[in-house]
């Protein structure tokens, strides 16, 4: 997840402004020109306050830092909102240059949280939106009726397999940190509506829709479309999955037909299922006989050296090392002293160099890919640091996520021999080839409905579509339609699962993580091809090439400067984001799974 000086706090908070005065003449071209440059420079240095707030904030929650950040974001999105309204005057002018039209366009589409032209409006909504932030950052569930916290309990979630401390797991922290903020997000949607209708949009969702260089329903069109390509394979793991937690558990825990029970699949959302390979892992192939947060543990790895191996891989590319600052200024562990907002996020604090990371890490293999994928930010946001400040964002959203997960999946047996971590003589034959595509699939494909159905959620709720009244009901149904999936227990409208998901109290966009899962694929797969890499695509490492390095970093120097299909191009030399890459690196699974499902029920 990414922080950026200029748009961190748009992303928790939003506020309000008067609206610009009237104008009697009709604006000049130089004059769009001139309140773009004006723009960037306000935005540039109020950025960089906000974020400083705001990262005080998420490494240390209290009271008085809950009322810095709103404070910061009032003045930050009551700046973005005079500047949106600002530009809508001139968006038709003539004569406009390309850069001018295109910054126009970005002001008015880049805030997430727009508040309404009206007193108080922007006050009230970054309160409440640092409130429910808040409320996530410090909330717990239940072990053993004892309290456990966020990072612990998602930790626990993966390694338990007992069904009643599951479900216990699963239903206190849904309804302990989700519930209760149930009526704070309906008054931030209501308000938050309001000043999006005010920028021109019908709804906050039809907003963020418009950021992609396209037309807002052909991009919901293009994300239905990828799904519809892949849906065959997530629907084999699924049909998969169930079988064997059948298997394991019995009718009465879950049935051999239907949807899977949301808490068996080793994760509090059940959108990546990775923590259950055990479960899953067929015999003989399913053993790839290491484990990576194993070899860690027994190398001596702690939190800071699994961030210098994730630094390394960068170095092999060509990318000069991180700052001395990052090591510094970073948060790797939990405090011991104070509650923190411990979802991993990357940040850069002053648009230039004061790049800085903030987990929670735990010595295993997911925490080892996670670092992977945040220095992928840190990197990308060096790498555009001179652009125009407009300009300093990925080619859209998905980009910038999926960076780093296009190098992790380069973390192969092949790497980790590289780096030390794995005895040349354990490298997997190629008979394992199944357990290793089996083990990635269940976090990679396992998560596309999911990627997919939590903005859906958010869009029906911004639209009206899901009424107030039907908050659960609409994301029960949609869990169940996309990833066929129920909850251990019965839900009803007092409570509010959504909100037990960190990115909507956080009220960050996540069709970004829908678009990474696939893009990291058509960038591993031309890194690859650039490499010369002639094995099975998931066998390709590309560690230590300069020149795949050298190629990459053209596209993430463009920042946001051109529309994301002329990056994409730049570096996979097509300007279509598919789903034909991830396809490809996982047919000789979807084969397999087509055969071990034979007779068995398919779909939910």
């Amino acid at each position: 997840m990414i922080r950026t000086g200029i748009s961190a706090l748009a992303l928790a908070a939003a506020l309000v402004v008067a609206p610009a005065s009237a104008q009697t003449t009709a604006p000049s071209a130089a004059e769009a020109k001139a309140f773009v440059a004006d723009a960037e420079a306000k935005l540039f240095a109020q950025g960089v306050v906000a974020a400083r707030a705001e990262w005080v904030y998420d490494t240390y929650i209290t009271q008085d830092t809950e009322a810095m950040t709103a404070r910061e974001a009032a003045t930050l999105t009551k700046l973005q909102v005079d500047l949106a309204l600002g530009a809508a005057k001139y968006a038709n002018v003539a004569g406009l240059d390309y850069d001018t039209s295109r910054k126009l366009g970005m002001l008015r589409n880049k805030i997430v949280l727009p508040a309404p032209v009206r007193t108080g409006a922007a006050d009230e909504l970054a309160a409440v939106s640092a409130k429910i932030t808040g409320m996530y950052g410090a909330g717990k569930g239940s072990l053993d009726g004892k309290p456990i916290n966020g990072s612990d309990i998602e930790a626990a979630m993966g390694e338990v397999r007992d069904p009643a401390k599951l479900k216990e797991m699963w239903t206190s922290w849904n309804d302990n940190v989700g519930a209760p903020m149930r009526p704070d997000y309906a008054k931030l949607v209501t308000i938050s509506n309001e000043g999006a209708k005010g920028l021109g949009y019908a709804d906050v969702g039809a907003m963020w829709r418009s950021g992609y260089d396209m037309d807002p329903d052909a991009f919901a069109a293009m994300t239905d479309k990828i799904w519809d390509d892949l849906k065959p394979l997530y629907v084999a793991l699924h049909t998969y999955v169930r079988h064997k937690l059948n298997e394991k558990y019995g009718d009465a825990v879950q049935p051999k037909t239907g949807p899977i029970r949301a808490d068996l699949l080793g994760n509090m959302w059940a959108q990546e299922w990775g923590n259950i390979y055990d479960i899953v892992a067929p015999a003989g192939s399913g053993s790839v006989g290491y484990d990576v947060g194993e070899l860690l543990k027994a190398k001596g790895y702690d939190a800071h050296k699994m961030v210098q191996a994730g630094e390394g891989f960068y170095s092999s590319l060509g990318f000069k090392p991180l700052p001395e600052t990052f090591w510094q200024r970073s948060q790797f562990t939990k405090p011991a002293d104070r509650e923190v907002v411990c979802h991993a996020s990357a940040w850069d604090i002053d648009n230039v160099d004061d790049l800085r990371v903030k987990m929670c890490i735990k010595v295993n293999a997911d925490d080892f890919v996670t670092i992977h994928h945040e220095l992928g930010h840190n990197y990308y946001q060096r790498a555009y640091n001179q652009q125009s400040p407009l300009y300093i964002d990925g080619a859209n959203d998905g980009f910038h996520e999926a960076i780093g997960d296009f190098i992790a999946l380069s973390i192969t047996p092949d790497y980790l021999v590289q780096i030390g971590l794995l005895d040349k003589g354990q490298i997997p034959s190629a008979d394992k080839d199944t357990g290793l595509l089996l083990r990635q699939a269940m976090d990679k494909v396992a998560f596309l409905p999911f990627g997919l159905l939590v903005d859906k959620w958010r869009w029906g709720v911004f639209s009206g579509q899901i009424p107030t009244n039907g908050y659960q009901a609409g994301w029960d149904r949609l869990r169940l339609q996309y990833q066929g999936i129920v909850p251990p227990v019965a839900r009803d409208e007092t409570r509010f699962d959504p909100g037990a998901k960190f990115h909507i109290p956080a009220t960050t966009p996540y069709t970004r993580y829908f678009l990474a899962r696939v893009l990291q694929f058509q960038f591993y797969q031309a890194a690859c091809k650039q490499a010369g890499w002639k094995g099975p695509l998931h066998r390709c490492s590309f560690y230590g090439n300069k020149e795949v390095g050298a190629k990459l970093n053209k596209m993430l120097a463009m920042g946001a400067s051109k529309p994301w299909p002329d990056a994409l191009q730049e570096f996979t030399g097509t300007r279509e984001i598919s789903g034909k890459a991830m396809a490809e690196y996982f047919a000789p699974l979807k084969k397999w799974l087509d055969q071990q499902n034979k007779g068995q029920p398919q779909g939910w």
